[in-house]
């Protein structure tokens, strides 16, 4: 197993040119979505939403918000299985924690005459949130750690990917509007198979700095 780990890692990569012959498994996804679903947060805030871009009408809409910039990034929508929109609640409250509150009480973690104390968790929300109710910086990082679970989970199931902070968010916003609901996106995942003859990324060789560069044991 931890050599399945480090393998996982070590073969991943940011794959350039898709495969658009080839379509990520229903099975696979339903792994995708459950790793989603499962990602750690802060506070288990869970201050976020995937949304899956499978049709091709859905893609168009991804397509045309490249209008304005980041055109580089265009041609990975329909080359591409699936694209998903990770976004994030800007403005999260104390009526959004509790239905995280409320969740733990029906799976038997929080029992239900702690209630209030539960709410003990979300001083950490009100610290990271301004004077005009924004906590965007705080929640948008607990959207990363869900992206980062992604593209492992992704690379355990054989499955290529790309992360594509290279997106215009304000237009994406405009186009998906009704289904972001007041959230923001900032980053999309690109996945599918990489194509064979195409992606000059996957012959390239890894390349990271040394260990001893980026850790330190104390």
């Amino acid at each position: 197993m931890r050599e399945q780990v480090v393998s996982d890692l070590a073969t991943r990569y940011t794959t350039k040119k898709y495969d658009p012959s080839k379509k990520v498994s229903a099975e696979d996804l339903e792994v995708l979505y459950e790793s989603l679903r499962l990602s750690p947060s802060s506070i288990n805030s869970q201050p976020w939403k995937f949304i899956v871009l499978e049709s091709d009408a859905a893609k168009q809409r991804m397509h045309d918000s490249f209008a304005n910039k980041h055109q580089f990034n265009q041609h990975l929508i329909f080359d591409s299985s699936h694209v998903i929109l990770f976004a994030h609640n800007p403005a999260y409250t104390r009526d959004d924690y509790a239905k995280v509150v409320d969740k733990g009480i029906q799976d038997n973690r929080t029992a239900l005459e702690n209630r209030e104390k539960a709410f003990a968790g979300f001083h950490f929300a009100e610290s990271n949130t301004d004077q005009q109710g924004n906590n965007a910086a705080w929640t948008k990082a607990q959207v990363y750690i869900a992206l980062g679970n992604a593209m492992h989970t992704l690379a355990r199931l054989k499955v290529d990917s790309t992360p594509m902070e290279g997106i215009d968010h304000d237009l994406v916003g405009e186009i998906f509007a009704e289904e972001l609901g007041g959230f923001e996106c900032h980053v999309a995942l690109v996945i599918g198979y990489h194509h064979k003859s195409e992606d000059y990324n996957f012959s390239l060789p890894k390349t990271r700095l040394a260990l001893s560069d980026v850790l330190t044991v104390l």
